[in-house]
């Protein structure tokens, strides 16, 4: 019906036009920000699974890089015993030049001069060596849990050893007489088996944070996979959607400027 008082064909036409820019100032947003969920509009169920997954991600890594902290407090222990190692195996040595009694009582002072400074350095390494306050070389009740998820269980224990040199047996110990030193060498051989065996776990401790490690990194790597896939755009639909939805905002500018001329020809009529 030609008509004056109201042009229907142009409000169908606005109505649509504005349709289109709406779907147009979407595919932007979506395009832009590289995501398919910007607010809870868009998807509300997804936006909720994907905060959830976007937490357990965070704390996966966060766990990660608490295992990798983990580690880095653990080689800074095992590198100071790795320094102990090399005094006590020169103290063995000294005890066992001090048996023999070709040396003048000098000379054994002299080996038990170097005997006692290496006992000395021992008991200074064990109670220095520290990480982040932590120090695990001179108690053997010092304990640190690592955390590396978000379960109770998913702690790994470190206990700490007691490497001084009162809990070795070196508190008053020399080697200025062969009877001294023979005692020594038994001595020592006990430290050296009490300093494997702490490095020893200082080193499966390390094996076990370094497979915790490379599962919490595939686990993550899955879960930003099933992210992506809930939350990510596809670029290629996106833009397939944006182009089709151009045209049809062309074609309703151009189908509104038509409908605005509907009333001239009624005017037409009347004139």
């Amino acid at each position: 019906m030609l008509a004056i008082k109201n042009n229907i064909m142009s409000l169908n036409a606005s109505r649509n036009l504005a349709m289109s820019y709406d779907a147009l100032a979407e595919s932007v947003e979506r395009l832009s920000s590289g995501l398919r969920i910007n607010s809870s509009r868009d998807d509300a169920a997804g936006l909720a699974v994907r905060e959830l997954m976007r937490a357990d991600i965070a704390v996966l890594q966060q766990g990660a890089r608490n295992a990798l902290d983990g580690i880095s407090m653990l080689q800074t222990m095992e590198g100071a015993m790795g320094t102990i190692d090399e005094a006590l195996v020169r103290m063995k040595q000294l005890a066992e030049q001090a048996v023999t009694g070709s040396y003048s009582s000098a000379q054994r002072d002299i080996m038990n001069n170097e005997f006692i400074e290496m006992v000395s350095e021992i008991n200074r390494i064990a109670g220095t060596t520290e990480f982040n306050g932590n120090t695990l070389l001179n108690s053997a009740t010092a304990s640190v849990s690592i955390q590396f998820g978000a379960n109770s269980t998913d702690v790994v224990s470190v206990t700490g050893c007691d490497l001084t040199s009162n809990a070795l047996g070196f508190s008053g110990m020399n080697i200025s007489t062969v009877s001294n030193a023979q005692s020594a060498l038994g001595t020592v051989t006990t430290a050296i088996a009490t300093k494997d065996t702490a490095r020893a776990m200082f080193g499966y401790k390390m094996n076990h944070l370094e497979s915790t490690i490379s599962v919490i990194n595939n686990q993550t790597e899955n879960l930003m996979a099933a992210e992506s896939r809930i939350s990510d755009i596809d670029v290629a639909t996106e833009m397939a959607k944006i182009t089709r939805t151009k045209v049809l905002a062309q074609a309703g500018t151009s189908m509104l400027a038509q409908a605005y001329t509907v009333p001239r020809m009624a005017l037409n009529l009347l004139g």
